[in-house]
C-alpha cells in the first residue's frame, strides 16, 4: 500500500472558516461528474488516466467502488457544502484530501500498486482486495474532510488515527463485507511493513505495523467471537486484545458524538 495523505499534512491548518469562504471550485480545474449535484455532499469526478493507469481507472469505474462509498456517506450525512471525490492519476504522490479545494484525490496509480501488492503475495486476481483498499482509502480521506469541515481540534498523528477510526467505523457498520474489507486493509499494512520507507518526516501516519494492529483491534473489539482467530494466529497479542472492546467503543463513541449534527440516521 503506497503512503497516503502526505499532501493533506502539507495543507493542514486551514480552518473550516476559510473553507466556507471559498467559492465552489474556486477556479480549480476539477469539475464534478456531469449530472451530479454541485451544491453539497460527496460528488464523484473521474479524470482521464495516464496510459499506465487505464486498467485501474476502468476497474474503479466498473466496480463503482468510490461511487458506492460516496453514496453511503451521502446517505449517512447531511453536508452544507460539496466535497469532490476526484479519481485521477497522481504520479505517485498518493491519495489525499486537499482542504483548499475540498477535494479527495483517489489515485489510479495507488490502485495499480495495491493490486500488485496482493498479487505478489499470491492473491490472484486480487479484485476484491484492490476494491477493499480503495474503499478504505476513500473513507480515511473522508475522515480528514469531516475533521476539517467540523473544525475539530485534532492535529498531526491524532488526526491520522482518527481518520483511520472513521474508515473502520464506516466499514464495520456494513456488516460482513465491511469486516472483510477492514481485515484486507490491515493485511495491506502488514504486507508493506518490510518494504515501505517509514522515515518521511512529513508523514504523520502511525507506522504501518501500528495501523495494521489498530485495524485488527477494531475488528476484534467490535465482535470478539467472530474475530477470535486474530488472537490465535498472533496477529493481535492477548494483552492488546483485552483492551480492544474498550478501544473500539471509545473510537465509535467519539465519532458518533462528532457527527451528531450531520447525521441523517443513527450510526449502528
Amino acid at each position: 500500500m503506497a503512503p497516503r495523505g502526505i499532501r493533506h499534512i502539507l495543507g493542514a491548518g486551514l480552518s473550516a472558516t476559510l473553507l466556507l469562504s471559498c467559492t465552489t471550485n474556486g477556479g480549480d480545474r476539477r469539475a464534478p461528474e456531469p449530472g451530479r449535484s454541485t451544491g453539497s455532499g460527496f460528488t464523484m469526478h473521474y479524470e482521464e488516466p495516464t496510459q499506465a493507469d487505464r486498467p485501474s481507472a476502468s476497474f474503479l469505474r466498473d466496480r463503482t467502488t468510490a461511487a458506492t462509498a460516496a453514496h453511503v456517506l451521502n446517505t449517512l450525512l447531511t453536508l452544507n457544502q460539496q466535497i469532490t471525490v476526484a479519481s485521477r492519476s497522481c504520479n505517485g504522490e498518493g491519495s489525499a484530501y486537499d482542504p483548499q479545494t475540498r477535494t479527495i484525490e483517489l489515485c489510479y496509480d495507488d490502485t495499480t500498486e495495491d493490486r500488485a501488492l496482493f498479487r505478489n503475495a499470491g492473491r490472484h486476481p486480487a479484485d476484491d482486495e484492490t476494491a477493499a483498499i480503495a474503499t478504505e482509502t476513500l473513507y480515511h480521506e473522508a475522515g480528514h474532510a469531516l475533521i476539517d469541515l467540523l473544525d475539530l481540534p485534532l492535529a498531526n498523528r491524532q488526526e491520522e488515527d482518527a481518520a483511520d477510526q472513521f474508515a473502520a467505523l464506516m466499514l464495520l457498520r456494513t456488516g460482513p463485507t465491511g469486516e472483510r474489507q477492514l481485515r484486507t486493509a490491515a493485511e495491506a499494512y502488514e504486507l508493506t511493513t518490510a518494504t515501505e520507507d517509514q522515515t518521511d518526516s512529513r508523514d504523520e501516519h502511525s507506522p504501518n505495523p501500528v495501523r495494521a494492529a489498530n485495524h485488527f483491534c477494531y475488528l476484534y473489539g467490535a465482535d470478539p467471537d467472530h474475530n477470535k482467530d486474530l488472537t490465535t494466529t498472533g496477529r493481535l497479542p492477548s494483552a492488546r486484545a483485552t483492551t480492544c472492546p474498550q478501544e473500539w467503543a471509545a473510537a465509535r463513541t467519539a465519532w458518533t458524538t462528532r457527527l451528531q449534527p450531520l447525521l441523517r440516521e443513527q450510526l449502528e
